[in-house]
């Protein structure tokens, strides 16, 4: 579908200059909202989840010294088929509804059905509360004698890491309730806003993605206006923005405190199966290369702009070098599959199901989420990916990254419902090495001088934004989280919060004026994932780390990267990383991942 806008400018590419953008295929999933497909498979969900309340509440310790239709195998794999379908359900209400968040239609429909499943939830609530209070003894001699049982061992093992935090029943049930009435509204309270927020640029009225998507124009006129518009948006919607962030933080500050966590991202961390002191340990190791990456690098690009100090809104402006042209779909789609089929056949094909069968959406159209993701449904359908599709180099590399996600998901759903997910700290270790990829791909066939120190220049900021930015990121939801607990949050005090760390990583060679204090106002992970930011930096620094083993290696890799990825949530981060040689409790191996930064800068400094 074409982006609709009050005119056309130079930033907003037409469908002729961008080619045939696709929309995905939501009928893999259901034919549509009022089909019957959906509506009775909403209704036998609910139907389904009494029936096994009914049949297993109470009764998971005898089944531990069963074996058979009576044992604990049985029941696990009866709640896995529940929780595929009810993954159906809610991935088609959330695709529909991140098609187009401006359309009460479907803000109704994504809320309906979060309500009927929070409903039916709280009917399977029982079960992993119920399985955690099995005797440790009475655990490890059913998972010996039930076959059935010993396939779910890991997600078993897995899930007793959660029981220390666990409540009684009841509170466990009143959390899951409401929860409608609290994060998840004001989740979607968010969502909604972001939707609806126009920003002005000499009488056009652009939507968030195409404002944010003029900060990469050449023309400096461009980006300060582009800048400009979105702090006066960004300002005038503080009070609303200001009030999510206040109310989630207390919400997730009462969560942790009645639950037990000491750290205010141990809950993250404990999500992501990752130790506080690994995810210190990474931080630290950023902090303290900040000088030697982003203060660097951007005092060189002042100088190559002809600047003695960049504005903010020049952080992320083409060098003169840069190539100007937009790059077609097609093109798009032929450099990403280029590039994973010469590392593995398996990867060009899975990526390429995503372009041949509809599993894709990439036009950037008013009310269609910001940003880009990779949704990974259930095993039982396939993944979706959305992009908002521009045309700009960056693009490109999102769709790599993102594609990365869906064939890790592909790959992992074979392990089924309970057991394909991935903590977050590895989620993004394939995107990122899909990226990594996709660019050695472009750099090796780029002759030019000039055209590759754009493009190194290119991948230096995107690996700063990753690992620099997003442990700046980190550094802000703690000092905001942490602030919180002393009171509510003024916006003000909130952007004192997010200058400090913005200065702190960007360095002298970037200024920052009036206006950049609203901007930590549009960063989304803030809202639905708190402290998931880190994960790219942990991504980022890991596939560094693998990808010089790839380089080294003579052969063997590619099926070890299979392996790592099919693997799912079934193995901690350290049974996944060893065969290829690589630790990530050991201090050095963030230094060896940051060091690759580092002589990306080293090049381009000499170039």
């Amino acid at each position: 579908m074409p982006f609709v806008s009050n005119g056309a400018t130079s930033a907003s590419p037409s469908d002729a200059d961008l080619g045939d953008l696709p929309s995905w295929k939501l009928e893999d999933l259901y034919p549509a909202r009022d089909s019957a497909e959906f509506v009775n498979d909403l209704a036998r969900s609910m139907e389904m989840a009494l029936a096994f309340e009914a049949k297993w509440k109470g009764r998971l310790s005898d089944a531990a010294a069963r074996t058979g239709a009576e044992g604990l195998g049985a029941a696990i794999a009866e709640y896995e088929a529940l929780d595929d379908l009810v993954g159906r359900i809610g991935s088609f209400a959330g695709l529909t509804y991140y098609s187009d968040t401006a359309s009460p239609a479907n803000g109704k429909f994504f809320g309906d059905v979060q309500a009927k499943l929070t409903d039916l939830s709280a009917h399977l609530l029982f079960f992993p509360l119920e399985l955690n209070r099995i005797e440790d003894a009475v655990l490890e001699a059913c998972l010996k004698a039930d076959e059935a049982a010993a396939h779910y061992a890991p997600w078993l093992l897995d899930l007793r890491k959660d029981k220390p935090f666990q409540l009684d029943d009841r509170l466990e049930q009143l959390f899951l309730e409401k929860s409608m009435t609290s994060a998840s509204a004001f989740n979607r309270l968010f969502d909604e806003t972001m939707a609806d927020l126009r920003f002005e640029i000499d009488g056009e009225t652009l939507p968030l993605e195409r404002t944010l998507n003029l900060l990469q124009e050449p023309e400096e006129g461009k980006r300060r206006k582009a800048a400009e518009a979105l702090s006066k948006t960004f300002g005038e919607n503080l009070r609303v923005f200001t009030l999510i962030t206040n109310t989630l933080a207390k919400d997730k500050e009462i969560g942790d405190r009645w639950r037990g966590f000491e750290d205010i991202a141990d809950s993250r961390h404990l999500a992501n199966r990752v130790e506080r002191e690994v995810v210190d340990a990474l931080a630290a190791a950023v902090r303290e290369a900040y000088p030697r990456l982003s203060h660097r690098y951007y005092a060189m690009k002042a100088k190559w702009l002809g600047m003695e100090q960049m504005n903010f809104w020049d952080r992320n402006a083409p060098l003169p070098e840069s190539p100007t042209a937009l790059i077609p779909w097609n093109e798009a789609k032929d450099t990403v599959l280029s590039a994973y089929g010469r590392f593995a056949p398996e990867m060009a094909a899975i990526a390429g199901r995503f372009f041949e069968e509809g599993w894709i959406d990439a036009p950037a159209r008013p009310g269609k989420a910001p940003g880009a993701f990779a949704h990974p449904t259930v095993p039982s359908a396939h993944p979706y990916v959305l992009v908002n599709y521009l045309g700009k180099p960056r693009d490109v590399m999102t769709l790599a990254h993102e594609l990365g996600h869906g064939v890790h998901q592909v790959l992992a759903g074979e392990q089924g419902a309970l057991m394909c997910q991935t903590p977050l700290t590895l989620a993004e270790t394939a995107s990122v090495f899909g990226e990594m990829l996709t660019f050695r791909a472009l750099l090796e066939r780029t002759t030019d001088r000039r055209e590759r120190k754009a493009m190194l220049a290119q991948k230096v900021e995107d690996m700063i934004n990753t690992v620099v930015r997003q442990i700046a990121f980190y550094d802000f939801e703690r000092k905001v989280h942490t602030a919180r607990r002393e009171g509510e949050l003024t916006a003000e005090q909130i952007g004192e919060l997010w200058l400090s760390v913005q200065s702190e990583s960007l360095g002298p060679a970037i200024r920052i004026s009036e206006g950049y204090e609203t901007w930590w106002t549009y960063i989304p992970h803030f809202i639905h994932s708190p402290f998931y930011v880190y994960a790219y930096a942990f991504g980022d620094c890991l596939v560094n780390s693998l990808y010089a083993v790839y380089q080294n290696a003579e052969s063997g890799f590619q099926q070890k990267y299979f392996e790592l990825l099919k693997a799912g949530g079934t193995k901690h981060h350290s049974e996944l990383l060893a065969p290829f040689g690589l630790d990530a409790t050991d201090p050095a191996f963030w230094s060896k991942g940051l060091s690759m930064i580092e002589g990306l800068i080293d090049e381009l400094e000499q170039a």
